[in-house]
């Protein structure tokens, strides 16, 4: 029988972040602490991704606002546990960058995304471990999902942008099954 080989994230070495404009003049940056990715295949390119991130994991270093993004009000995490993202196509735009596109599912709700993804290369670690690295950014609008909750400010705009900005550092670890 044929050894299948699959890509896992290494936790220790890999951060999925998110920053939205607040008030219309400041970012506010937060992270989802708990995600698995795999890459399931022998080539990184041509194989597909699938990750998986514990809702309930967001953190902004602000616990108030942590409780308001895992109610109904955005991720709800009692009834939507999980987000995501399974990809559909990895295309090659020059020598180290990539467009990811696949289905995010936030809420029961999956749409379409594209990220601009950076392949840092392949090497191996002092134990033989061998392991590749991806650098990953792209936007998104909240609303698609419907995450809509926002208040007015006195001075027109939002409190909330409906953009989101994502970014990602993923170290993935050869495994052999």
């Amino acid at each position: 029988m044929k050894a299948t080989t699959k890509w896992v994230a290494d936790p220790s070495h890999s951060e999925l972040m998110f920053k939205v404009k607040h008030m219309m003049i400041t970012n506010v940056k937060g992270e989802f602490r708990k995600f698995q990715a795999e890459i399931d295949g022998e080539d990184l390119t041509k194989s597909p991704v699938r990750v998986t991130i514990d809702a309930s994991s967001i953190f902004t270093n602000e616990d108030t606002r942590d409780t308001h993004l895992k109610s109904p009000d955005f991720f709800d995490v009692e009834n939507h546990k999980e987000l995501v993202f399974e990809s559909t196509s990895f295309e090659q735009v020059d020598d180290d960058d990539y467009k990811l596109t696949g289905m995010l599912t936030i809420k029961g709700i999956a749409k379409e995304i594209t990220l601009d993804v950076e392949f840092g290369g392949v090497n191996k670690d002092p134990w033989g471990n061998e392991k590749a690295g991806f650098s990953l950014e792209g936007k998104i609008n909240r609303k698609d999902w419907g995450l809509n909750w926002n208040a007015a400010l006195e001075t027109g705009g939002v409190l909330v942008s409906d953009q989101v900005r994502i970014s990602a550092e993923v170290q993935f670890v050869r495994q052999e099954a």
